[in-house]
C-alpha cells in the first residue's frame, strides 16, 4: 500500500521510494529493512498490473532506473484497500500477545525482568516519538502525523499495561508456579 500511495503521489524509481518512505518516517510504519524489500513488492505489483513501467531514466553516471506510475486497476486497489483498512479492524498476530500467551513457560523472576526490560523500551520509543513531535510541530498538517499519534497512544497504553503488570509481579499478585500450570494442564488434556 506504501509503494501505491507513493506512486499515487508522482511516478518514480524504486531507490526513490525507498528514500521518501525513510524520509517521512513511514518506515515506522512500513517494513522496509531490507533493501531489496521494495525491489520485491514492486514486481510483484508490476506482475499483479497495479503498477507498470513509465520508463526508464539516466542521471548522470547513475545506473539506469525504472520509473514506475500507477495503472489505473493500482488505483482501485490502493482506495479499496486504505478504505478496508481504515474501516475493518483487522484479525493480526503481533509477537507480543503471542510471547504472552506463553508467559508461564518463564518463571515470575524472569518475566519481571523481561517485561521492566520492555516497558524500559517503550520508554525510549514515547520519548523519540515526543522528540519527533516536537521537531515538525507547526511544520506538518497534523492529517500527515496520524500515524505517530496512533503509535504514540498504543505504546503509551501499552507501557501502563506493563507497569501495571510488572508491580503485580513485583507484590506478588501475579505469581505462578510449575506444579499449578500441570494441575491447570491436566483439566484441560482429552478424556479417552
Amino acid at each position: 500500500m506504501a509503494l501505491l500511495a507513493l506512486l499515487a503521489e508522482a511516478p518514480t524509481h524504486a531507490y526513490r521510494l525507498r528514500e521518501l518512505i525513510r524520509e517521512r518516517r513511514k518506515d515506522q510504519v512500513v517494513n522496509v529493512a531490507q533493501r531489496n524489500s521494495v525491489y520485491q513488492t514492486l514486481d510483484r505489483l508490476l506482475r499483479d498490473e497495479l503498477v507498470q513501467v513509465r520508463d526508464t531514466e539516466r542521471v548522470g553516471d547513475r545506473p539506469e532506473r525504472t520509473v514506475y506510475e500507477l495503472t489505473d486497476e493500482g488505483t482501485a486497489t490502493l482506495d479499496g484497500w486504505l478504505r478496508e483498512m481504515l474501516s475493518t479492524p483487522a484479525r493480526e498476530f503481533p509477537e507480543f500477545p503471542a510471547a504472552l500467551a506463553f508467559l508461564p513457560l518463564l518463571t515470575p523472576d524472569a518475566a519481571l525482568t523481561l517485561l521492566a526490560r520492555r516497558a524500559e523500551a517503550l520508554r525510549r520509543t514515547l520519548a523519540d516519538l515526543d522528540a519527533e513531535e516536537a521537531r515538525v510541530a507547526g511544520a506538518l498538517p497534523r492529517v500527515v502525523l496520524l500515524e505517530g499519534e496512533y503509535q504514540r497512544a498504543t505504546a503509551l497504553a501499552e507501557l501502563r499495561w506493563l507497569e501495571a503488570v510488572t508491580e503485580d509481579l513485583r507484590t506478588g499478585a501475579l505469581d505462578w508456579n510449575r506444579e499449578d500450570l500441570d494441575a491447570i494442564a491436566a483439566r484441560f488434556e482429552p478424556r479417552g
